[in-house]
């Protein structure tokens, strides 16, 4: 059949089409359209124009038609009112319509001839119900009952005349015998959706279904519903319509989105074989013109085409052959695009190489495999044993980071090793803090209990004299030359200390001890009341006479008086009063010549950026374990991070982490990372159900219904019970020795008397 792409506008929107017994005239229907064509080698012409007369009702408006493969004068058409009409063209008159049933309730959706018996007619409703109508009696003959919302389309089986399948609103298909109209002969579950549309093989007992969940199945009918195929789609599918003279290819249109006609190699469900893009809007109806090489389709956008398939675009030819995936081991292989190889090979090959045949079975197309075999690097090494060996949780932070970094440090991560060790740094107190005030501490413990004669008391309580002071007892000069000692190691020549040291210690001892033991103290956390800077930095070899008069006697002098509250005056008071105490005390008066009571508080430095920036660092490099490892061994102190790291970064890395240990199954470290998770969305994966798909161990197809027998080749996949030699089909244990096992129960009974596996194996089971 010579053919060509050939187009024919419409007045309106066309739901469906149907072709003539001989293929050369076809049928349009739609709400304002109802017309029949004579398919010309060039164009089509209208022959007959249906929707005529002059009571125009919801009886012309069509949702499907339907022309008889035996009279080619007979059409039956799907009403929107709910009306079944029958068209007979040789009817003299202008308006065609031979008869009108009226049973459905509601909108009838499908209509459907039957492949034998020319007068019978069957059609689906919205109102759940099936009716078969004999066009010799006018008459609906039976009525099925489906039990569900809507039924969407019914067809009749070619390889079984007294069945027929119909599809419903609810997902479920179901098979049907004429002879029993009480009861569907089987009914599964095809769709997590509604089913639209649904088409019988030709030759082999398939059926396929399309539906709104993007998927289009292919079932075989023989015995019970086996899956076949699955064609994955890009939009929900509203008509499929199988390829005359090709086994496995399948026409499909889409319900919204996709205006493209795809027809489908069900060997391939991803890629579709051909696709006519000639439609503007959305495809309603498919029909091919007993030619596996012409199809004819119409549309919303009001049109009516004929493609020819030598038109047709090949999406495979296009799509870019390339590919990534990973195994249960960690191997990654890569499928990519072919390089150019040396212009000598490509002529020689040209020369050697046949010109290529045409065929329809597949485009060729030339990639390169490659396959990383990650067993023989040295990353997936030191990331399994860093995921083993690390400590998250249960000790303290500088426990765990000392802990983690000799982990790293074993496994040749230096630098990892090295950020442990600063988040411990970073984050644990400094102990040489408080070793350092530990002598200033006693000291005021020394004055607290009652040794401070600065005070005039005694331990006593007892009031002393200025004789007492000049004239201590034993004890008194004892304890003195105690506390003399313990000052000296804080004066600056002392080799434990230079002249300032850092922690947080107490405000009056400190200022107290400094004060008499001539040094300078300096407080990071903490405020100083006071402290004191010595005349000159190195001994002085003699006294420094001022000869300068007082200011006094210059003439003019203009000086003004140290006002109160001022510094100077703080410190000339400060100065008399400790030169007045060194007196009374008996020791040389103080070569102090500046005290400052207070000092300002440093501003304290917060890590929280510089380690935000270095485990973005890491995670960008694709170290994401070293960046979690880190966020969950910190703890409450990852708050100090929000403000570098937002929750979405930290939800990203957690998944991450996750994925990568169950990719190696490290499933226990995975639960750890879960359970000790911050984030909601995280932490609650272990409250989702988990689901194991189970295969068949003989056909290694998926099991779809139960777990012990399989539908495809019907046989047992977990075996039989060793004692009573019948299939198990619930729990089945087994010894891990022999690999015998059974049920639960006979197994427990045979091993209370018997130690010996029942199968006469020989091997000596253990039960427990």
């Amino acid at each position: 059949m010579s053919a060509k792409t050939i187009c024919a506008i419409q007045d309106g929107p066309v739901n469906a089409l149907a072709l003539n017994k001989d293929n050369n005239q076809v049928v349009i229907a739609g709400r304002n359209v109802f017309k029949v064509f004579t398919i010309e080698e060039n164009e089509f012409v209208e022959a007959i124009n249906l929707r005529v007369g002059k009571n125009l009702n919801l009886n012309f408006s069509c949702n499907d038609v339907a022309w008889s493969s035996h009279e080619d004068h007979i059409l039956a058409t799907a009403a929107t009112n709910g009306a079944v009409v029958v068209w007979s063209l040789i009817r003299t008159s202008r308006c065609k319509q031979d008869h009108v049933f009226l049973d459905h309730k509601r909108t009838v959706n499908k209509v459907s001839f039957h492949t034998v018996e020319p007068f019978y007619l069957i059609s689906g409703s919205q109102d759940g119900t099936m009716k078969t109508f004999d066009l010799r009696t006018k008459e609906a003959t039976r009525t099925f009952f489906s039990n569900t919302e809507s039924v969407r389309d019914v067809q009749f089986s070619p390889h079984a005349p007294h069945m027929f399948a119909s599809v419903s609103e609810n997902g479920t298909v179901q098979q049907w015998d004429l002879r029993r109209p009480d009861k569907c002969h089987q009914q599964f579950t095809a769709h997590s959706g509604p089913v639209f549309a649904c088409d019988w093989h030709p030759e082999h007992p398939w059926l396929a279904t399309a539906s709104r969940d993007k998927t289009i199945k292919v079932w075989d009918m023989t015995n019970k519903p086996t899956l076949e195929h699955t064609i994955n789609t890009i939009a929900s599918v509203g008509r499929v319509k199988w390829r005359p003279q090709r086994k496995y290819h399948l026409a499909s249109v889409a319900l919204v989105v996709d205006s493209s006609v795809n027809v489908w190699d069900v060997r391939r469900p991803y890629i579709p074989f051909a696709a006519f893009n000639e439609h503007n809007d959305i495809a309603t109806g498919i029909a091919w013109r007993g030619d596996p090489h012409v199809l004819l389709t119409t549309g919303r956008d009001s049109t009516l085409y004929q493609h020819v398939f030598k038109d047709a675009v090949r999406p495979a030819e296009k799509a870019n052959p390339a590919g990534i995936s990973f195994n249960s081991i960690g191997d990654l292989a890569v499928a990519c695009k072919s390089s150019v190889v040396n212009n000598k090979t490509n002529k020689v090959s040209s020369l050697l190489r046949r010109a290529p045949v045409t065929s329809e079975d597949f485009c060729q197309a030339n990639s390169w495999l490659h396959w990383y075999n990650k067993r023989h690097n040295n990353e997936v090494k030191w990331l399994l044993g860093c995921a083993q060996g690390y400590q998250l949780s249960g000790k303290p932070l500088a426990e765990l980071c000392d802990h983690n970094a000799n982990v790293a440090r074993q496994f040749g991560r230096f630098s990892v090793s090295l950020v442990w060790s600063m988040i411990k740094t970073l984050y644990m107190p400094r102990t040489s803090d408080y070793q350092l005030q530990t002598p200033l501490r006693e000291e005021q413990n020394v004055r607290d209990s009652g040794g401070g004669e600065e005070e005039g008391h005694d331990s006593g309580g007892g009031t002393t004299s200025v004789d007492d002071v000049n004239e201590p007892d034993s004890e008194d000069i004892k304890d003195k030359k105690t506390r003399k000692l313990r000052l000296e190691d804080l004066k600056p020549n002392s080799h434990s200390l230079g002249d300032f040291f850092f922690g947080d210690g107490e405000m009056d001892p400190l200022s107290m001890d400094f004060e008499r033991g001539n040094n300078i103290g300096l407080t990071v956390d903490s405020v100083v009341t006071d402290w004191t800077l010595p005349i000159e930095a190195f001994p002085l070899r003699h006294e420094i006479k001022d000869r300068s008069p007082p200011p006094e006697q210059f003439p003019n002098s203009e000086s003004p008086e140290p006002v109160e509250g001022s510094l100077w005056k703080n410190c000339l008071i400060r100065r008399s009063s400790l030169s007045d105490t060194t007196i009374l005390s008996g020791e040389e008066p103080s070569t102090a010549l500046l005290t400052v009571n207070c000092l300002v508080r440093p501003v304290a430095w917060e890590p929280g950026t510089v380690v935000g920036e270095a485990l973005t660092h890491h995670a960008a490099r694709g170290d994401v374990q070293t960046s979690v490892s880190v966020l969950l061994v910190l703890g409450e102190r990852r708050k100090t991070l929000e403000h570098c790291l937002d929750e979405t970064t930290q939800e990203h890395w957690l998944l991450a982490y996750i994925d990568l240990l169950s990719r190696y199954k490290l499933w226990n470290i995975c639960t750890q990372v879960i359970q000790l998770s911050w984030v909601p969305s995280v932490s609650q994966l272990n409250q989702q159900s988990t689901t194991v798909y189970t295969a068949c161990t003989q056909c290694h197809k998926p099991l779809l219904r139960s777990g012990w027998l399989c539908d495809r080749c019907h046989s047992a996949t977990c075996g039989v019970c060793s004692v009573c030699n019948q299939v198990v089909r619930g729990l089945y244990v087994w010894c891990q020795g022999c690999e015998h096992g059974g049920h639960v129960s006979h197994l427990q009974q045979w091993f209370s008397d018997n130690r010996v596996c029942p199968t006469g194996c020989g091997h000596v089971c253990e039960f427990s």
